[in-house]
């Protein structure tokens, strides 16, 4: 099987890109990444001296330029894939409301492109990964997002995400294009980009910088470990039914206030550095527009097919901040240029006036 990995070098898709090479031995993958502010080929190091040329191949390019889609998929850049899974998408919310525009570009031009030629070239699957944000917002303590239920986005970034899994629906409906859309909740684990809530709070505490914590800090999030998110895109591939929707989740749901505080209290039992300095960082901060209360997902539709996450947060949380303080190399080389412009754009007034 020759699966194409889109946005391979980011967050989640590199962890994909590694599991999937390790899970499938006679699987290859082609990976397909513009290689912006979050892309970055240093988090798939291992994969390139392993398997490079043999059954990893990376192309840099963008999912939105047609002509090098087209010659992906007819075969003339790499082998021709079987499958695709696209991770490729703008994704940061801040961002989209600063500027919506490349949210637009990448998330809704590009998954059409991506679409069209995968028909062209008769692709057997296209899983297409989306988010939980799509449905918008639940109210505290009650309820959960069904597949079924109506996309409410409230972000640039949602509303974006949700005109693309429209678009894989109407290929489905419209083409019978064997199309997959998957809605996940927050990933959190290794090589996440460091404008994310977690990897954003253990730097900032290592760093005796603020921790910056939107309104009252009681908006509620689901989250998952990334390999339990890969391992779940792995069992789609062999278990799902092309025109559904499958929500990605754990039931494990935690104020951001009270992950903040998990994060600092492994920072001081891995780091040695005294927990009350670290809770002094806390910065209430104005919050940002729009902003959701709480997602949760009923995931008993994925969990009926057979799989089931293979960890607690509890478990991996604390094997995330030994990760990031283990890896401070690689963290310092993704946090310049770009990253430092944006987050002194977007945190420095908040903070100056929190």
């Amino acid at each position: 099987m020759i699966v194409l990995v889109t946005g391979g070098a980011g967050f989640i898709g590199s962890n994909f890109v590694r599991f999937i090479l390790e899970a499938r031995p006679d699987c290859r993958v082609v990976n397909l990444d513009k290689l912006t502010y979050a892309g970055n080929l240093d988090n798939l190091r291992d994969v390139s001296h392993r398997w490079e040329g043999d059954r990893y191949f990376f192309i840099k390019g963008d999912i939105a330029h047609r002509p090098l889609v087209r010659e992906i998929f007819s075969g003339e850049k790499a082998p021709k894939p079987d499958v695709v899974v696209n991770f490729a998408a703008e994704s940061h919310v801040d961002r989209s409301i600063i500027d919506s525009t490349p949210f637009v570009e990448t998330n809704i031009k590009g998954t059409q492109v991506l679409l069209d030629a995968a028909r062209e070239f008769g692709t057997e699957l296209f899983i297409h990964v989306s988010t939980d944000e799509v449905y918008g917002s639940l109210p505290l303590g009650d309820g959960r997002f069904k597949e079924e239920d109506p996309l409410l986005p409230n972000s640039p970034y949602s509303a974006a995400k949700a005109a693309s899994d429209l678009l894989c629906r109407a290929y489905y409906r419209t083409h019978g294009f064997p199309v997959i859309v998957t809605r996940c909740c927050n990933n959190y684990g290794p090589y996440q980009f460091p404008e994310k809530l977690i990897p954003l709070m253990i730097l900032n505490a290592l760093e005796g910088k603020p921790l910056p914590v939107y309104g009252d800090g009681k908006n509620v999030r689901e989250w998952i470990h990334v390999l339990d998110h890969c391992r779940a895109l792995d069992f789609l591939i062999d278990h799902g039914e092309p025109g559904e929707i499958y929500n990605i989740g754990t039931g494990e749901e935690k104020a951001n206030i009270d992950m903040v505080r998990d994060l600092i209290a492994h920072v001081a039992s891995l780091s040695g550095k005294p927990l009350e300095e670290l809770e002094s960082l806390i910065a209430f901060v104005k919050d940002r527009p729009g902003h959701d209360l709480r997602y949760a997902l009923n995931s008993d539709k994925l969990l009926k097919l057979g799989w089931s996450p293979g960890c607690s947060l509890e478990e991996r949380l604390r094997e995330t901040v030994s990760w990031y303080l283990e890896n401070r190399d690689w963290c310092d080389r993704v946090r310049s240029g770009e990253y430092r412009e944006y987050y002194e754009k977007w945190y420095g007034d908040r903070l100056e006036g929190g």
